[in-house]
């Protein structure tokens, strides 16, 4: 298996430093949590086993001895920790931790490193968390809002005064209130009452984002940094590229959306799939794509797959938990080996036999369902076991649900009357349970 193949990072704006510039500042925001995953990934080699065996902070005796090996408080290890987690430098696979695929390409790769710091610009919320005195509903209304603060800040060019962010915080969380239908009826006080922390949640927002390195606070005022500064002109980018759907499903489900995608060449569709992707949360896009993919039509499983190619990283938290769902696991892991590097001649060897054969169905009932009959008569080429009397014992025992349904229309399609009764014969047997 190769190094992973990262798409480049999208190239800064005008007036921005350039994209090795940008890499190396980000390289300075993340130095900490790269030498705190470096030093779990020695000590995992050693037999240390460091992690928590669950997602959270390092255990105490953990974060001392980091701190003692890295000349590091326990407190900067843990932070370190955090985000190293959050920027996919390390994963944690039950109880043992690895490190992720950007750790190894750090010191080569600035895309990696751009997007690890995304990851992390993302997260800045849970990097800074919230006092735990205050609503969890005005900390969401301020999550929500600061796209709209980050926004202001990019277009200023330069240092804005905190009343302006306030201002601006305060009329977007009463917008967010009016599209949700939260405004009471009746005479209301002009304007709206706002939650009376606001500015404290300002100021939490604000040292949040530069505790991620997206921007610098002054005496009253704050200014994005080059970092914050591109990854928001990305989010703009994101918008954009939104509101240029040629065929038309931004506000579909993702089944219809799919379904509206089924015909399309893979280049219109995956610019499809990135337009309904970016006009929705990421987390949203992925649940509902994955939820798709579980349903009973298999053409819709791998078209939902090759939109969560689209969307990349962030789904993959989403696309390995679905790794153990029978249904979805041959689809999640070439999704996986994809996404880790592997070469495209290679991928298909992640799978075990009993896995292939089990794609091989469904990939066969896709065609059954939505293509012609010639088309599911040279899918038989695509099978492993290279002969159609060894195929029919694996798929008789592989279990799919829909292979009788699958051998039928075989049988039905095929020229050769020969081997057509004997798929036939297969089917009846899988039929009747005399497998």
């Amino acid at each position: 298996m190769t190094g992973r193949r990262t798409r480049p990072a999208p190239r800064p704006p005008a007036g921005t430093p350039a994209a090795a510039e940008l890499a190396r500042q980000a390289r300075a925001v993340l130095a900490d949590a790269v030498r705190v995953a470096r030093w779990t990934d020695a000590e995992r080699a050693r037999g240390g086993a460091p992690g928590p065996g669950r997602p959270g902070p390092l255990p105490e005796p953990v974060a001392e001895r980091a701190a003692a090996a890295l000349g590091l408080t326990p407190g900067q290890v843990r932070a370190g920790w955090d985000r190293a987690r959050l920027a996919g430098l390390v994963e944690l696979h039950g109880a043992t931790v690895r490190p992720g695929w950007r750790l190894r390409a750090w010191d080569r790769d600035d895309a990696a490193v751009l997007r690890g710091w995304v990851a992390l610009f993302d997260a800045w919320s849970l990097v800074h968390p919230a006092p735990e005195d205050i609503a969890p509903t005005a900390v969401a209304e301020v999550v929500e809002a600061v796209p709209q603060v980050l926004s202001l800040l990019q277009l200023s060019n330069g240092p804005v005064l905190v009343p302006a962010l306030l201002d601006l915080l305060g009329q977007r969380v009463a917008e967010l209130r009016e599209e949700r239908c939260e405004v009471p009826y009746g005479p209301q006080p002009d304007p709206v009452s706002l939650p009376p922390l606001l500015p404290h949640l300002l100021g939490w927002a604000l040292d949040g984002l530069a505790a991620v390195g997206a921007l610098v606070l002054g005496e009253g005022q704050a200014t994005l940094t080059p970092l914050g500064n591109w990854a928001v002109w990305v989010k703009l980018e994101q918008i954009c590229v939104a509101a240029q759907s040629p065929a038309g499903n931004i506000e579909q489900s993702a089944e219809d959306m799919l379904r509206g995608c089924a015909g399309l060449t893979p280049g219109p569709a995956r610019t499809e799939y990135r337009a309904w992707t970016a006009a929705r949360t990421v987390g949203s896009a992925v649940t509902e794509l994955l939820d798709v993919a579980r349903g009973d039509d298999a053409l819709l499983r791998g078209l939902a797959f090759e939109a969560l190619r689209v969307v990349g990283a962030p789904a993959e938290a989403g696309v390995r938990a679905a790794a153990t769902e029978t249904c979805l696991r041959p689809y999640a892991l070439l999704w996986l080996a994809e996404y880790e590097g592997a070469d495209p001649e290679d991928v298909l060897g992640v799978l075990t036999r009993e896995e292939s054969t089990w794609l091989w169905v469904d990939t066969a009932a896709a065609v059954a369902d939505h293509g012609e009959s010639e088309l599911l008569v040279r899918h038989l080429d695509s099978a492993v076991q290279g002969t159609v009397p060894a195929l029919l014992d694996e798929v008789r025992a592989v279990g799919h649900p829909r292979t009788v349904q699958v051998l039928v229309a075989l049988a039905a399609a095929h020229p050769d009357p020969a081997l057509a009764k004997a798929v036939r014969r297969a089917a009846f047997q899988v039929h009747t349970g005399s497998v």
